[in-house]
């Protein structure tokens, strides 16, 4: 199929992916030898940046219709050797790929005490001091595949992160196992892996920095960026957040609350028809509601709830108070297998077939772990003529349930009231505990 890419990059940018495209067909062609082709690239193009490659590498694997003659990378790398400019982007502090910039910066840190580190006897201390603070590294991988990956899928940068999500995968599990290690007492292995560790860790900030934010920089408007700000501070930084000058930058902003989604949903109404004011009530299934109080219902419950329908897209997510698991604003309208780690896919998309066929209507799982208990529901969804309409997850963190023991019928409260509150009421507990 044609290379979406293209169509998010400035003319003269694609205009250098014509010449470059131009150039290695025919020194595969045996037109043009290397060193003209190489001399026409200096003279006509200049300088390249790691977009051109990607782009060029999107369209030769696709190989589908619309576009040119398929010709090999390794052509292409050989023509824009040393003419590939690598440079960081020049972006504001608090621009979100500069937050990915300065964790990687920390992670190279990180890494080159880890070397330090693993010349000499291993000290428990010191080697649990620095895994406090790597085990957070996983949450810029998640910020990174909610973020950036669906922004850029959507703009044809599809098999550069479909790569990558398996890298990050690695260095995902090698962490956790590493941990483990170390908590076992295991340290000839413990060691022996931070080798492997380091070697992936560098292996996938090079990618980020050489091919992934330089991509990102060019295909993702201003205005995608500043929308993806909200999320990066709900999924969390491995870093502290953005720097100073960054929360200079954004103060004064008014931020999104809770209100957003009232008002986004008031607008999809009014557009329709339907004009909802601030207060006024629509009628559901079983009673009246407004907009704020729907979403305060949502906000509200003791569990996650996501929404895909029957095209496979995620439509919503309930934008809990305490989310078992990071979600972002990014999935919305994405194919849910995009949403999953690859290893995953293949079950997910097992539920869906099922659950379209009538085979099956409930899928449960549970996660037991030392002090946690997760438990998962995945619901067929049929209108009222058995029709399937989509999927419902349901997630809930059942630790304190699991944990109840006999019964409690009467009123206590988890937390003691203030002071004051708890002279005016005194009567009131009294009341309840004598009943």
């Amino acid at each position: 199929m044609p290379n979406k890419m293209k169509d998010f990059l400035p003319s003269a940018e694609v205009e250098k992916l014509e010449i470059i495209l131009d150039l290695a067909e025919r020194y595969e062609a045996g037109l043009i030898s290397l060193p003209e082709a190489r001399a026409q690239v200096a003279a006509r193009v200049a300088k390249a940046y790691p977009y051109h490659v990607a782009c060029l590498e999107q369209s030769v694997k696709s190989g589908g219709a619309g576009e040119r003659g398929r010709v090999n990378m390794r052509t292409v790398m050989q023509l824009l050797d040393g003419f590939l400019d690598y440079t960081r982007p020049q972006l504001p502090v608090a621009h979100p790929l500069m937050c990915y910039y300065r964790e990687n910066e920390r992670m190279h840190r990180l890494l080159l005490m880890i070397e330090d580190l693993v010349q000499y006897p291993v000290i428990r201390n010191q080697w649990f001091g620095l895994y406090d603070e790597l085990k957070r590294y996983p949450v810029h991988l998640v910020r990174k595949q909610n973020q950036l990956y669906p922004v850029l899928e959507r703009k044809g940068f599809e098999r550069p992160t479909a790569a990558m999500w398996n890298l990050d995968n690695i260095v995902r599990n090698e962490l956790k196992e590493s941990l483990q290690l170390l908590e076992a007492g295991n340290d000839d292995e413990f060691i022996a892996r931070q080798h492997v560790l380091i070697k992936h860790l560098r292996n996938l900030m090079e990618k980020e920095e050489n091919v992934l934010y330089p991509t990102s920089a060019a295909l993702i408007s201003p205005e995608e960026f500043e929308s993806m700000k909200e999320g990066d501070r709900e999924i969390g930084f491995f870093v502290d957040a953005e720097a100073p000058e960054a929360a200079a930058e954004e103060a004064g902003k008014p931020s999104a609350g809770p209100d957003e989604l009232v008002r986004d949903l008031r607008a999809v109404l009014q557009r329709h028809g339907y004009g909802a004011g601030p207060q006024q009530e629509l009628d559901v299934s079983t009673g009246k509601l407004t907009l704020e109080q729907i979403n305060l219902i949502y906000r509200h419950l003791p569990v996650d709830i996501s929404f895909v329908d029957e095209n496979e897209l995620v439509r919503f997510y309930s934008d809990t108070q305490h989310r078992i698991f990071p979600r972002s604003r990014n999935v919305i309208g994405r194919q849910v297998v995009n949403c999953h780690p690859r290893k995953s896919v293949q079950v997910v998309q097992e539920i869906i077939q099922k659950f379209r066929n009538g085979e099956q209507d409930k899928a449960e799982f549970w996660i037991n772990k030392p002090g946690l208990f997760i438990h998962i529901d995945y619901i067929a969804v049929r209108d009222a003529h058995g029709r399937f309409r989509g999927v419902l997850e349901m997630m809930q963190d059942c630790t304190h349930i699991r944990s109840l023991k006999g019964q409690q019928t009467l009123l206590t409260w988890n937390r003691p009231a203030p002071p004051a509150a708890a002279s005016g009421t005194a009567g009131t507990g009294s009341a309840a505990r004598d009943t």
